[in-house]
Order: C-alpha cells, then sequence, then structure tokens
C-alpha cells in the first residue's frame, strides 16, 4: 500500500470536518449576509442585477490533502423568488493541502441556464471554476454557456494544483 493510498481516509475526515458547518441548509439570516456580501462585491453586483436566476451557497466547507473535497448547501432562485433547495459536493485529486470556507454564487444568465441547472444536467470543470477565479481576480465576470460563478472567500488557507468538479443536486420548494 502506498503512503497516499494510506492517507485517504484522512483526507476524507479532513474534508468533512471542514465542511462540518455546512451541514445544515443555511438559515435565512446566513442567507441574507451572504447576499449583502454579494452585493458589495464589484464583481458579482452587475451580475446580479442582470441574472434571470441565481443559486447562493453561503458556506462551502473546502478541504484537502492530495485529494480534496468540498460540499455547501444553499437555495435558489428565479427571477428574484426562491424555488429550491441545493448541495454542492466537489472531488479533486492532485497537489492540495489546507481548508478554507467561501460562498459561491452561479448565477444563470437566461432561463435555459436555469433550467440546466434544476433539472441536473450542469456540472462545472476545473477549467470553469479556474476562468472564474481568474476573471474574478481581475475584477471582471462574464458568462460561459449562460453561467457565471463567483466565488468569495470566508477564511482559511489552501494550497491547490489539483483538478475536479462540482456537481449540484436541486430539490423543488
Amino acid at each position: 500500500m502506498s503512503p497516499l493510498h494510506a492517507l485517504r481516509p484522512l483526507t476524507a475526515l479532513l474534508a468533512l470536518a471542514l465542511a462540518a458547518p455546512a451541514l445544515a441548509f443555511p438559515s435565512d439570516d446566513e442567507v441574507r449576509a451572504a447576499m449583502s456580501t454579494v452585493r458589495q462585491s464589484a464583481v458579482a453586483k452587475p451580475l446580479l442585477k442582470s441574472a434571470y436566476g441565481y443559486a447562493i451557497f453561503p458556506t462551502v466547507g473546502r478541504g484537502a490533502f492530495a485529494v480534496g473535497g468540498a460540499y455547501g448547501e444553499g437555495f435558489v432562485y428565479r427571477q428574484g423568488k426562491r424555488t429550491g433547495k441545493t448541495t454542492l459536493a466537489q472531488v479533486s485529486i492532485g497537489l492540495g493541502a489546507g481548508g478554507e470556507a467561501y460562498t459561491e454564487i452561479i448565477f444563470f444568465k437566461d432561463k435555459a441556464a436555469y433550467e440546466r441547472f434544476v433539472a441536473g444536467r450542469l456540472e462545472l470543470n476545473a477549467r470553469a471554476t479556474a476562468a472564474a477565479g481568474s476573471a474574478a481576480a481581475q475584477g471582471e465576470m462574464g458568462y460561459s454557456d449562460g453561467v457565471a460563478i463567483v466565488t468569495l472567500s470566508k477564511g482559511g488557507l489552501i494550497a491547490d494544483a489539483s483538478v475536479g468538479g462540482q456537481h449540484f443536486s436541486f430539490e423543488k420548494l
């Protein structure tokens, strides 16, 4: 058994421990606080004004030690009205160590992008999330395939050079 193989259970526990604050659906107060932060973001504010809908994850917990994971729960909105609950799950493999918490909001440019999300046909690959991070760092953000992603750090420290993707679930209210 390789040393990395032996660390898999430890990695899973680390990711679970870091995600523990996000294991219950967020309260209305948590959503309001996250949305207040989003409205103050120079990158997110214009997207919020023009989006057909969005999914907000007030707290996503992420941890990595070679193998990484992230998890968050939130809500989906269409034209300002809450339409469902959603979960975000991410698994990654590569060089990574540490943990962090962040708010993530996914904007849907139009009805087609929103419908793809609620039908479970939207998965974000590493390229999409890396592009979102790069664009946000430059203060410019646009849609890719009808979707724009903004993450806002809440704290933690992680070094990461890994490959993975985000998967979502949706439950109608």
